[in-house]
């Protein structure tokens, strides 16, 4: 009997190749099939076993349920089925995506699902705070502001004609890598310091300091890691929902995921860190040419993700994908639409929610809702009451297409989630002017 087919058992374990050269070596020894099953079980434990999905999801918490959509709550009940998950929250800004809602948090063992993260990797908030700008300046030079924020950055689907900045990241020698990180260090290099189609967005804001009342005037970017992180997601997800289909039977499609112990899952959790680090980047380059041109001085920097994946020391993996990171004492961004209030926060550490809030408002219903029932002079007339010059404005990114920032702010104050530290209004706002996905 070859030892492939007397050890079949053994087909996913990560050693299965050495498994077969010692059981060819005892089967020249002459030692019979029961004592080859002994040996190898004591040295490498039992063979896995087939997984699948659990009867009943692993313990859920959701934070203002009547403002999230019912197809959420499905979706995340459907990841925690899931054999590695421990434990997820749903935020209230909540709405369906790719596997894992945009607004879910889910906990895996030893375990990283690319979907779950998603798509537009390490998308981030970024809000740079200036000294020599006061709110009345901003007020009086909002055109020179709009023209200055529209040529700093670059924003839709594709790239430019060339390279519009440089940055450190462009060095970083994790893009030697892998093959994929190799091909990839061109595109980055040309899209190094651009912005996404959607909702990812460039503003002015004019905030207030709820401790004191200071008033601020900041720029504040919602971005991410542009194509290099979509080819890594795709990639690594479809190899994921390929190994998951070998270890585990009646796994939906986008539900696959991969083991940090494996060389696979640690590839990915190497693409995604550096994505994510890419993501910062485009940020610091927007922000550094913003202030450049205008002999702007920064006096405080907040920022944070919200599509991406935390491994922490025992092995579990906290995925946030649309979810503001909220461990206790740490500062976050919550941004509403172009229209409404956006929050500086500071998170409270609650273990319920995995130490996380809501990434923003959250879509009151997709874009080709908003598509059917907003038309443009709704979506100008709600911007152009609210004061705030907008340049890419579309109907699916109306804040008639948001949910209440306010409302999603007051329950996860109630939760115990947040405690807000600023109020910002948006002043200034450049977006794509595109259709695009949420991020």
């Amino acid at each position: 009997m070859k030892p492939a087919k007397l050890l079949a058992d053994y087909t996913d374990h990560p050693s299965f190749r050495r498994i077969c050269r010692e059981a060819k070596q005892m089967l020249k020894e002459g030692m019979d099939v029961a004592m080859i099953r002994q040996a190898i079980a004591a040295r490498y434990g039992t063979p896995p076993t087939e997984l699948r999905l659990r009867d009943t999801p692993q313990p859920l918490k959701i934070v203002g349920e009547h403002l999230v959509e019912p197809g959420a709550i499905e979706q995340i009940r459907m990841a925690l089925r899931l054999p590695p998950a421990i434990r997820g929250a749903l935020m209230p800004d909540a709405h369906q995506g790719y596997a894992l809602p945009v607004g879910g948090v889910i906990a895996y063992d030893r375990a990283v699902a690319p979907y779950q993260v998603g798509v537009d990797i390490g998308c981030r908030m970024h809000l740079s705070i200036f000294a020599e700008l006061t709110p009345d300046d901003a007020r009086r030079d909002r055109q020179l502001l709009l023209e200055t924020l529209s040529k700093v950055t670059v924003f839709g689907i594709g790239s430019p004609k060339k390279p519009v900045a440089d940055h450190p990241i462009l060095t970083d020698s994790r893009w030697r890598a892998t093959k994929l990180l190799r091909e990839l260090h061109e595109l980055a290099r040309v899209q190094i310091g651009t912005s996404g189609g959607g909702n990812h967005f460039a503003e002015i804001v004019i905030g207030e300091w709820l401790t004191n009342g200071q008033p601020f005037v900041g720029l504040l970017t919602h971005s991410g890691s542009r194509g290099v992180g979509a080819r890594i997601a795709n990639y690594y997800a479809e190899l994921a929902d390929r190994e998951t289909a070998v270890i585990a039977k009646g796994i939906p499609r986008t539900y696959g995921w991969l083991s940090t112990e494996r060389e696979a899952g640690q590839e990915y959790l190497l693409a995604m860190r550096l994505a994510g680090d890419f993501a910062r980047a485009n940020h610091e380059v927007i922000h550094a040419r913003f202030a450049r041109a205008l002999g702007l001085k920064v006096t405080q920097v907040i920022e944070n993700h919200h599509n991406f994946a935390w491994e922490q020391p025992d092995g579990t993996v906290i995925h946030r994908k649309g979810a503001t990171p909220a461990e206790a004492g740490v500062l976050g961004i919550i941004p509403g639409s172009m229209a409404t209030a956006s929050y500086i926060v500071e998170g409270l550490g609650d273990k319920a929610t995995l130490a996380s809030a809501a990434h923003g408002a959250g879509r009151r219903f997709s874009r080709a809702e908003a598509r059917r029932t907003i038309t443009p002079a709704m979506a100008a007339a709600v911007v152009r009451e609210a004061g705030v010059l907008v340049r890419g404005l579309t109907v699916d990114e109306s804040p008639l297409a948001y949910k209440d920032i306010e409302s999603v702010m007051e329950v996860q104050i109630a939760a115990g989630l947040i405690r807000p530290v600023a109020r910002m209004r948006p002043l200034v706002v450049v977006m794509s002017g595109a259709r695009g996905e949420d991020s």
